[in-house]
């Protein structure tokens, strides 16, 4: 794995890095590999939109990125939520194939399109990408544009939207009657002993975004501990696409319980055949064989997801490996993040497997 390593070192080095700091943690059964942070958890002061540039803090206000450092990690936000309903299912509370009407009626454009639990799940629902919420005027406007949402494509074809995981929000606060902060907390964090993770505001957190129109939707200057996504920002920071920060570290538990079939110690936080129910292509909240972040761990069932932030995570059942690389890409702007050292990677993971 010392390859490994030296390529996520140099991923944090130069005038323009693919991310100022990063944090990479692998390993195969209980056997942690690799633990590596590297570069800079803070490093610029804002963005300079002229210079196209960021503007660099002193040596003595920058801050190094440690194993430690919690990341907003955006769209992994989603597997919780996705862990979160299927210990739903598990309990027999929400039924995967139920319509999500049965449970918010209020959802109209739903309930006439049949939509139900499993496409909310699986990105089928036909939902847009996602939703202006950031820009209204109260959390009754919010509701009543999230309510107000109908497929704009057949239901049953993959589109992925974040939409998907805020109704899958809503409807696992309307059955279980606790937000999805406590669900998350309660059913996942808490017994993995995942200290780490957590709903922000999380002020040690790695920065992200000098947050400005036109590149980004709101006006909220250099972010640190704060959500980055607007959408989440505009619900409070809790939110079922967005909105969790996270170590290297937790997220490796998290890796680790679900390739040993949903138990760490003497935690078990969702059976084996729900945990297989999670995997099976195309996966509930997880994507599947996905190379283009996975390197050469895709192939055999892998399941992963990346976040919009820098962040990803592969799980492989067939060779028990998990890849978590963590990284602060859109500080001190966001741009157009290319994947291939994501899957570069995998690629060295899945080779160290097989001893390559």
């Amino acid at each position: 794995m010392g390859l490994l390593v030296r390529e996520v070192r140099d991923l944090t080095r130069g005038e323009h890095p693919w991310a100022p700091g990063a944090v990479v943690v692998a390993g195969r059964g209980p056997v942690v590999a690799v633990r590596e942070a590297a570069g800079l958890a803070v490093r610029y002061a804002a963005y300079d939109p002229v210079a196209r540039r960021g503007v660099e803090l002193p040596p003595e206000r920058q801050v190094p990125m440690t194993l430690a450092t919690p990341f907003d990690v955006a769209s992994l936000t989603k597997l919780c939520t996705a862990v979160a309903a299927v210990q739903q299912i598990e309990r027999r509370t929400l039924g995967i194939d139920a319509r999500v009407g049965a449970y918010l009626p209020e959802y109209r454009a739903l309930a006439r399109h049949g939509v139900t639990v499993r496409h909310l799940l699986t990105h089928t629902s036909g939902l847009r990408p996602d939703a202006p919420l950031y820009a209204c005027a109260d959390a009754a406007e919010r509701r009543a544009l999230l309510r107000a949402q109908a497929p704009v494509g057949p239901v049953g074809e993959y589109r992925y939207s974040d939409l998907n995981m805020l109704v899958l929000q809503q409807l696992l606060e309307r059955v279980s009657g606790r937000g999805l902060d406590v669900l998350v907390r309660d059913g996942i964090t808490r017994p993995l002993g995942m200290t780490g993770t957590r709903f922000g505001p999380c002020p040690g957190a790695a920065a992200t975004e000098d947050q400005r129109r036109p590149w980004a939707k709101a006006d909220r200057g250099m972010l640190r501990g704060v959500v980055h996504d607007e959408n989440a920002w505009a619900l409070g920071g809790v939110a079922g696409h967005a909105g969790l920060f996270s170590t290297g570290r937790d997220l490796a538990v998290l890796c680790r319980t679900l390739l040993a079939g949903g138990a760490y110690g003497p935690a078990r936080i969702l059976g084996p055949g729900f945990v297989e129910l999670l995997f099976t292509p195309p996966g509930l909240g997880f994507a599947v064989d996905q190379a283009w972040f996975m390197g050469e761990l895709a192939g055999r069932g892998a399941v992963g997801h990346t976040g919009f932030t820098g962040t990803s995570v592969v799980l492989d059942a067939a060779t028990d490996t998990f890849l978590v690389l963590l990284a602060n890409a859109v500080h001190p702007v966001r741009k157009g993040l290319d994947s291939r050292p994501r899957a570069a990677a995998g690629t060295r993971v899945a080779r160290a497997v097989r001893g390559g």
